[in-house]
């Protein structure tokens, strides 16, 4: 196989936390390029180019690798204490952060492991919502959590779609909607539904 080839199956550690947020949702974004962007990604970018122009810190570094089968670019690399240690910034209106950006996390932490040489346990994810900072232990079962997901990121196929999510909550400002039609598909096809959160829709529940 050659760098070039290798390089198109490699997977952005931002995918890790849209899969586990919603893997249908991902399957859209994945294979599909009619998902418009919604706000918060475009009012995070702001943010982060704002922020990396200020202080002493090494930001928006871009790492990857070919045996962990990642690649992606760390918001920015905290050195006050001497240790490498990544920073997510997260604009999380709710104040708080998700077990996805614990996966999205862990997989920079490998990245920038593998690029020292030398283990990356701890991470922290930054809230803008209320400017904090929050440390995260990276543990054995979220390098196995991250392997996991890749491995099932690289069997997709656009032929096989996911199910519907179990949280109908996750689904109200989600901007693949339009295209992944969970009411309808619930309505339409009652099996594709079953064990879900939009199992016995009615078409009442669509008007």
């Amino acid at each position: 196989m050659t760098g070039s080839s290798f390089k198109d199956e490699l997977v952005y550690v931002s995918a890790l936390n849209e899969f586990v947020y919603c893997p249908r949702r991902y399957y859209y974004q994945r294979y599909y390029d009619e998902i418009s962007e919604p706000y918060e990604l475009v009012d995070g970018r702001s943010k982060h180019e704002h922020a990396s122009r200020r202080g002493n810190w090494v930001t928006e570094r871009y790492f990857r690798s070919d045996n962990l089968g990642m690649h992606g670019k760390i918001d920015l690399v905290d050195t006050e204490d001497g240790t490498p240690t990544p920073v997510e910034r997260k604009r999380s209106e709710s104040g708080s952060y998700y077990p996805s950006d614990e996966v999205q996390l862990a997989g920079y932490c490998m990245l920038l492991e593998e690029a020292l040489g030398e283990p990356v346990n701890v991470g922290y994810i930054y809230l803008y919502s209320t400017d904090t900072r929050h440390s995260v232990r990276i543990t054995q079962d979220h390098r196995e959590t991250v392997q996991k997901i890749l491995q099932r990121i690289r069997s997709m196929s656009v032929d096989s779609i996911p199910s519907l999510t179990q949280s109908q909550s996750k689904c109200e400002a989600c901007s693949a909607r339009t295209y992944c039609m969970p009411g309808e598909t619930a309505l339409l096809s009652p099996s594709d539904a079953k064990g879900t959160g939009w199992e016995g829709t009615t078409p009442g529940d669509l008007a």
